[in-house]
């Protein structure tokens, strides 16, 4: 049995938009990787502090608008994944949705104004509750067939 006999063919538009979102996750990797080198903060140091370094406060938000970022991860894939086994579409538009708002999230934070994430960065919620919805109506599904 293949994988496309139970699969819909958009699914493939799920795949694309993970995939998406794991090039955007490296991106924000590589500007916390720029910060580190503008604002004098050594690995391991995860977060710098005002005491030590004049500039903690903006490195610090490049690296919790990275850091909020993978914490979503989880939970925003596998959302994508089961719920676009029965709405792929509907998924695929909800997490492009999400990973541009996470754009703009991640941008807004790294401006060193943490309130500047939400200006575009608080419609990704939209996106993950549509994506619950669609996760939620596939598990109704399963359990009624």
């Amino acid at each position: 049995m293949a994988i496309t006999d139970f699969l819909p063919k958009e699914y493939g538009y799920v795949v694309i938009i993970l995939v998406f979102y794991c090039f955007l996750n490296l991106w924000m990797g590589a500007q916390v990787g720029k910060a580190r080198k503008r604002y004098n903060v050594q690995y391991p140091t995860l977060y710098a502090i005002e005491s030590e370094n004049k500039d903690a406060k903006l490195f610090n938000c490049v690296q919790r608008g990275h850091q909020n970022s993978l914490e979503m991860m989880p939970m925003y894939f596998i959302l994508m994944i089961l719920g676009g086994m029965k709405h792929p579409s509907i998924c695929a538009i909800l997490g492009l949705v999400y990973n541009v708002s996470r754009f703009f999230y991640f941008k807004g934070y790294a401006t060193g104004d943490p309130m500047k994430r939400l200006t575009i960065g608080k419609y990704g919620f939209l996106g993950l509750l549509g994506l619950m919805i669609c996760t939620i109506s596939f598990g109704v599904t399963l359990i009624r067939s």
